[in-house]
């Protein structure tokens, strides 16, 4: 249990499947970052990794924020933020239209 968050640690995401060292995990935690904040974006929105902190922290252009410990919790958090549904394979959030 994190004593910052409260969140249970996580044995991992399936997407760390292909790492074989903490150094490739948490270079693959960062990589999903990268593409989570380039769909995110078209939405205004904003997702930090500190790399400690089990979890995602979810931030709102008003300065509202929430910290998610996955990423199902956090498509459902940033359509709440968004006021609206996010389909981060729309149009939309690729860029497309």
């Amino acid at each position: 249990m994190c004593n910052a968050c409260g969140f249970p640690a996580a044995p991992g995401h399936w997407t760390d499947a292909g790492a074989s060292s903490p150094g490739d995990r948490l270079r693959l935690r960062f990589t999903r970052l990268a593409v989570v904040n380039r769909l995110l974006a078209r939405y205004g929105l904003t997702a930090r990794d500190d790399g400690v902190t089990p979890g995602l922290q979810l931030f709102a252009p008003g300065g509202e924020w929430v910290l998610v410990p996955d990423l199902e919790s956090l498509w459902r958090e940033a359509a709440r933020l968004a006021g609206g549904p996010i389909d981060p394979l729309s149009d939309r959030a690729l860029g497309l239209g």
